[in-house]
């Protein structure tokens, strides 16, 4: 069981992903980066310092991005475009859409500042509704790893994995969660805390706010079981069905849409499967605004309190 109680670390995903790229270059040639004049942003710019005839700069042109990733795949490479979340997949949609999952094409498409945490950005660079739009794609998997290491792990998986694959994560530090030994399997939604009562589902860092509220719960004798579902799709259907026979209440919270994202993932598996009492916390059906992570992240209701205030209406 994780607690949360002591002080943990806090290292950004993001960072993570540039490290994961540098070890991956070392073990596999074909392993090929590209981006879209974010490479410090995006920590794409040590590869590209080190790999420099292996990384494609191609300026802002998001959807000539996916394009030129897609060609790549084709002829055999294994490439990683990244750039902001609201730009790829927010203006390359219809070119990820055709070029590389139409084609099935081996295309790791990462994407950093996805949620509110790009806080004083504003709405304009806060993107809320990237886990809709790409699930919805055939041929897509979905993944939003829940802090610096897990991101590590989905990198490397997906270098591994035959098929588009979309990652998503945010700008800011976030507290690490799991450890170096820990599992990761894509597709496969991991138990990070037994428990009767309810059960808190969540992705991203919202999965260190879900153990917050566990924490909290408990002294209210009030056990909640929390589930790190780290791939919206193929979600982990039989996880989440025999985590919902067992406490026959879900809350599900993700940095997103309350819309076509993770409680909606979660959502159709239960409605066809095993309906039980169902709160989804995310984003209600707005914009963003200006103001830091932590002042939108508790204006919208995206913390401890939101979840542990819908465990108790559903109790």
């Amino acid at each position: 069981m994780i607690n949360l109680l002591k002080q943990p670390e806090y290292k950004a995903c993001r960072d993570g992903y540039g490290e994961a790229l540098l070890e991956l270059a070392k073990k596999n040639k074909n392993v090929v980066v590209l981006c879209a004049d974010l490479e410090e942003s995006t920590r794409t710019i040590d590869f590209g310092k080190k790999y420099p005839r292996r990384f494609v700069e191609v300026g802002v042109a998001e959807q000539n991005l996916a394009g030129i990733a897609a060609g790549l795949a084709l002829e055999g490479k294994i490439p990683f475009m990244s750039s902001f979340a609201v730009f790829s997949p927010g203006r390359n949609w219809e070119q990820i859409r055709i070029s590389i999952c139409y084609n099935k094409a081996n295309v790791k498409i990462v994407s950093s500042h996805a949620g509110l945490n790009v806080g004083e950005d504003g709405a304009t660079h806060q993107a809320l509704e990237d886990l809709a739009t790409m699930r919805a794609i055939p041929n897509m998997t979905v993944i939003a790893p829940c802090d610096y290491l897990e991101t590590k792990k989905a990198v490397m998986a997906a270098a591994k994995f035959k098929g588009p694959i979309y990652i998503r994560f945010g700008r800011e530090k976030t507290p690490v969660i799991t450890a170096k030994q820990s599992r990761f399997q894509i597709g496969r939604a991991e138990i990070l805390r037994q428990g009767k009562d309810v059960t808190i589902i969540a992705c991203g860092p919202m999965v260190a706010e879900a153990l917050k509220a566990a924490e909290e719960l408990a002294k209210q004798k009030i056990t909640a079981e929390v589930i790190n579902c780290h791939t919206i799709k193929p979600v982990d259907r039989g996880t989440i069905i025999k985590s919902a026979k067992k406490t026959k209440r879900v809350v599900t919270i993700e940095e997103h849409e309350v819309n076509g994202g993770l409680g909606s993932a979660v959502a159709e598996v239960l409605s066809q499967n095993y309906p039980v009492k169902m709160e989804i916390i995310g984003m209600p059906d707005k914009f963003g605004e200006s103001g830091t992570a932590q002042q939108l992240l508790d204006k919208y209701g995206l913390n401890k309190n939101a979840i542990i205030k819908a465990v108790k209406r559903l109790i």
